[in-house]
């Protein structure tokens, strides 16, 4: 497999498994989060998408 692509995201470069592999585990990091985490951070999407101009984004109050 020395001839298989590589994929360059900044200054690393993976492999499509190398890749795959990371998002699985952040993914099980991720899932692992408290509720109340997990709701932080979709708030904050929140705020982002409607600063990206998502003038019909609601912005949940917590």
């Amino acid at each position: 497999m020395a001839d298989e692509p590589k994929i360059v995201i900044g200054e690393h470069v993976f492999t499509r498994e190398d890749l795959f592999r990371q998002d699985e585990e952040a993914r099980k990091r991720r899932a692992q989060l408290p509720f109340e985490e997990k709701i932080r951070i979709l708030v904050e999407l929140q705020k982002l998408a409607r600063h990206w101009g998502g003038h019909d984004v609601i912005v949940w109050k917590i």
